[in-house]
C-alpha cells in the first residue's frame, strides 16, 4: 500500500518517465511508541540516461542528493551493491564528500548473493 503511493504521487509530480525532482513526497504515518523521525529517500545515483530519462540526470541526482546530504544533522545511508569495488561506490564518494571523516555515514551493502 505505501508503496504503491510512493509510485503514484511519483508519477504524478515527474510523469512517468523516470525523471526526478526536487519537490518532496510526503506520507505521515502515525505511532505512539514512537520517537519523530524524518527519513528521505533520494534516487539511486546513476550516470546514464534510461529510457526517457533527461540526459543530464547525472547532475539533477547529484544536486538533489547533495542538497540533503549537505546538513551537518543528516545521517546519510550509502547503499553499494557487494559486486562493486566500494573504492567506485557513488554513493560513497558522494557522501564522502560531506563527510570525509564518515562520522554520519553508514554504508549498507545490498546484492551479497551477487559477489563471487
Amino acid at each position: 500500500m505505501v508503496r504503491q503511493e510512493i509510485v503514484n504521487q511519483t508519477d504524478r509530480i515527474t510523469g512517468n518517465k523516470k525523471g526526478v525532482s526536487e519537490k518532496p513526497i510526503s506520507l505521515i504515518i502515525y505511532s505512539p511508541n514512537v520517537v519523530d523521525l524524518t527519513l528521505v529517500d533520494l534516487p539511486g545515483v546513476t550516470k546514464i540516461p534510461v529510457q526517457d530519462q533527461p540526459h543530464d540526470i547525472e547532475a539533477q541526482i547529484r544536486n538533489l542528493v547533495m542538497k540533503y546530504i549537505m546538513s551537518p544533522n543528516a545521517l546519510i545511508l550509502a547503499i553499494s551493491p557487494a559486486n562493486v569495488d566500494l573504492a567506485n561506490s557513488a554513493s560513497l564518494q558522494l557522501s564522502r564528500e560531506v563527510d570525509p571523516q564518515g562520522d554520519r555515514t553508514i554504508n549498507v551493502i545490498t546484492k551479497i548473493d551477487c559477489m563471487d
